[in-house]
C-alpha cells in the first residue's frame, strides 16, 4: 500500500457515511464531510446525535455501513489498518482522546500510561523517555508521573489522557467532548492546550456540545441533528449565532 498521502490532501472525507449499531438503532445518517490540515473543526451535536460514532469512525475503531471515509487521500477500511505499514502510519498521525478518560487509562502509573503508546512503536529508550518527559511538562502534571491514573481527579485524569496522546505527536487530535467533566478552571487549561495545538498547526477535530468551548477553539463547524444528520457547515462564530439553527440541533432551546 502507497505511503499516506501529504500536505494539501484533505485529512479526512467521508462521503455519504451511514452506520447504525447492532441493535439496528442508527447513528449516523448519509453524513458528508471533510476535515482540511491544520484547521479547527468543531462536530456540533446534541448527546445521542451521533458526533462520537462520526470521531470515532475517523479514528478507525468503526467502520460505515455504506459510504466510504477516506484518510489522507487513502480508503480507511478494517482491511486497509490490517496492513502493518498503513497500520502504522495512521496510528502515528492521528491521536484519539475519549469522552470518558476512565476509557482510555489502564496502567498502573502516569508515568507508564504516557509512555505505553510510543512503546508501541519501538522507539528508542531514551527517545521514549524524551517524549514522556516533555507530555509531562507540557500537561504541566510532574507531580504526577508515579500516580496510579484511576486515583486521580478528573481534570487530572484529562490531563493524563492528553499527555498519553501528546507523547505521540499526532498531527491530528480528535477530542471527543474534551471539556465534559471539567470544573470551569481545568476548561480555562484545556482551552490553552487546544490553542497551543493551534499555533503547532496541528489538526484539531472536536467533538462537543459546548458552545462556548466550539466558539473559543474551532473556526469551522458541522451541526448534527437529532436525525442524526448533518444540517449546516460553515465559520463556527456565524453558525453559534443562528439560535434557529441551534435550536433544531437541541443545542438551544
Amino acid at each position: 500500500m502507497d505511503h499516506l498521502s501529504d500536505a494539501g490532501t484533505p485529512i479526512f472525507a467521508v462521503q455519504d457515511l451511514c452506520f447504525s449499531y447492532p441493535n439496528q438503532i442508527a447513528a449516523l445518517d448519509h453524513v458528508s464531510l471533510t476535515v482540511r490540515p491544520g484547521e479547527k473543526l468543531a462536530i456540533l451535536g446534541s448527546n445521542g446525535s451521533g458526533k462520537s460514532t462520526l470521531l470515532k469512525i475517523l479514528d478507525g475503531l468503526y467502520f460505515p455501513d455504506r459510504g466510504s471515509v477516506k484518510a489522507f487521500g487513502q480508503e480507511l477500511t478494517e482491511q486497509a489498518l490490517r496492513d502493518d505499514r498503513f497500520n502504522f502510519e495512521f496510528r502515528s498521525r492521528v491521536g484519539f482522546v475519549f469522552q470518558d478518560s476512565d476509557a482510555q487509562l489502564f496502567m498502573p502509573s502516569v508515568w507508564d500510561e504516557i509512555a505505553f503508546a510510543p512503546l508501541q512503536f519501538n522507539l528508542d529508550p531514551t527517545e521514549v523517555t524524551a517524549r514522556v518527559e516533555a507530555a509531562l511538562a507540557a500537561l504541566q502534571i510532574e507531580k504526577l508521573r508515579e500516580r496510579p491514573p484511576h486515583q486521580l481527579s478528573g481534570g487530572e485524569k484529562k490531563r493524563v489522557s492528553l499527555a498519553s496522546v501528546f507523547s505521540l505527536s499526532p498531527e491530528v487530535w480528535l477530542l471527543d467532548e474534551p471539556s465534559a467533566g471539567l470544573d470551569p478552571r481545568s476548561v480555562s487549561w484545556l482551552i490553552d492546550f487546544i490553542t497551543a495545538q493551534d499555533k503547532a498547526q496541528k489538526t484539531v477535530v472536536v467533538a462537543t456540545h459546548d458552545l462556548e468551548l466550539a466558539k473559543t477553539t474551532t473556526r469551522r463547524a458541522y451541526v448534527l441533528n437529532e436525525q442524526h444528520q448533518i444540517i449546516a457547515e460553515g465559520a463556527t462564530r456565524d453558525l453559534l449565532a443562528n439560535n434557529d439553527l441551534l435550536v433544531r440541533a437541541n443545542l438551544e432551546r
